[in-house]
């Protein structure tokens, strides 16, 4: 039983711990108490947590005076195998999170310069990764991110292709990325395509993530509390894209001004081809009567002599 007053709770040495949720460990050492007991070493002023903070943490908020420990002497075995002990232990009850997994992996490649053949072979397996040097080269450049960003590619869970992409931004870029695509609730998918497009964009136009996020069209987008968040989504997109294929943009604004010119009812609706690739044209109606139904065919059959439908058709 060794007093909590000497454990030194600054000493993070051997803690992974990110955003841990103490709600169950709480509930359970209030029920039945400490059930595993912690992991500590002798130093010459006290005690070093080796594993076992979260319940330390608890121990404290419920004013407990000590704790039941395992503790191993000051020389006993060496920092990397105290590690080892503990990760095992961990994963044995609790297990990690994308991002402890992130911290865990660095620590033994830096601090504890652990081989990183040995790290891929042996500790990826623990994590149930695959031992492949490129997730651990992700993993690692996850921990490296900014915590604002780890904990959204821990709540959204976010793909390692979609952490290798933030993982290639500088901080001020991945910052300014999070405030757009934090607030959509983006899918994977569509997260993939906006950072890619706001890749290609930076590069094509020599902008900096940053200065793209801070356009005015779109923070205003974003600032529109009435908008729900698939509409931000698809409003920033279509911005993105126009920023993306501005040449796409002009065709697409030629292609709305000479429908405008048609004068076409609203229940008729014209559409180019995707990307304008193609020349296979679609047009949509709705009708609840026979008499909005031959309305509507004879106005098609109108437009063939339309002077403006035959230069969409023929030069669009």
């Amino acid at each position: 039983m060794i007093p909590l007053e000497q454990i030194d709770l600054s000493d993070e040495t051997f803690s992974v711990n990110f955003i841990p949720d103490f709600t169950k460990l709480r509930s359970s050492i209030e029920a039945v108490g400490l059930i595993q007991p912690v992991l500590l070493r002798k130093k010459p002023s006290g005690y070093q947590i080796i594993c076992g903070f979260r319940r330390i943490s608890i121990f404290h908020e419920l004013r407990m005076s000590e704790i039941e420990s395992r503790v191993f002497g000051e020389k006993e075995t060496d920092q990397s195998n105290l590690f080892s002990i503990s990760l095992h232990e961990n994963l044995s009850t609790r297990g990690f999170n994308a991002v402890e997994i992130a911290i865990a992996l660095e620590k033994l490649v830096h601090p504890f310069q652990i081989d990183r053949a040995v790290v891929v072979k042996t500790f990826l397996p623990l994590f149930s990764l695959e031992p492949n040097e490129k997730i651990l080269n992700t993993y690692l450049s996850l921990a490296q991110m900014e915590d604002e960003v780890k904990t959204f590619v821990l709540k959204e869970e976010v793909s390692r292709s979609n952490i290798r992409r933030l993982a290639a931004l500088n901080p001020h870029d991945r910052i300014a990325i999070l405030s757009l695509v934090s607030p959509l609730k983006l899918s994977e998918s569509r997260l993939r395509e906006t950072l890619i497009l706001l890749e290609e964009i930076s590069r094509r136009n020599q902008y900096t993530g940053k200065d793209i996020i801070q356009r005015s069209d779109i923070q205003a987008i974003l600032s529109q509390k009435e908008l729900t968040s698939s509409q931000k989504t698809d409003r920033s997109r279509k911005i993105l894209m126009d920023l993306r294929y501005p040449r796409m943009r002009g065709m697409e604004e030629k292609f709305e001004e000479k429908k405008r010119e048609l004068n076409l009812p609203s229940n008729i609706s014209l559409h180019h081809p995707p990307f304008f690739e193609g020349k296979r044209f679609r047009a949509e109606f709705q009708f609840e009567t026979i008499e909005e139904y031959r309305s509507i065919v004879s106005s098609l059959s109108l437009l063939v002599d339309k002077k403006e439908f035959q230069d969409i058709i023929q030069n669009d």
